[in-house]
């Protein structure tokens, strides 16, 4: 059964590729899209295998892992806020993928202290 979290990753990993299908094509762009794409695509498909950890040192180092995934897709879209000021971007659906990201961020670094002083 998916949990409010697993469902507000993956609603957020959709909306960076939405998002990311508007920017450009060129090289710099490229980098960046293919960067991000992966940080928040591993923030859920790590988030997922925690979900199903074989114990609670496995489920500690997996959302561990998408919290750092997590931490880089907010570096990623604050850099593209950064460079993308002569475009004509989704100024509101950026803001919000970076707020996002930097709640979800919040979310997942609290669930690992947490069960790194319950260990």
């Amino acid at each position: 059964m998916e949990n409010n979290l697993q469902k507000r990753i993956f609603e957020f990993v959709t909306e960076v590729i939405l998002f990311l299908r508007t920017l450009p094509d060129s090289q710099e762009y490229k980098v960046v899209k293919y960067q991000l794409i992966k940080a928040a695509s591993s923030t859920g498909a790590n988030y997922e295998e925690a979900q199903a950890a074989s114990s609670k040192a496995d489920f500690t180092y997996k959302t561990e892992i998408s919290l750092k995934e997590m931490r880089e897709s907010n570096y990623w879209l604050r850099l593209i806020r950064a460079i993308s000021k002569e475009l004509n971007t989704d100024d509101e659906k950026l803001d919000y993928l970076i707020t996002e990201s930097g709640e979800l961020k919040l979310i997942l670094g609290s669930i690992v202290s947490k069960t790194k002083r319950n260990k």
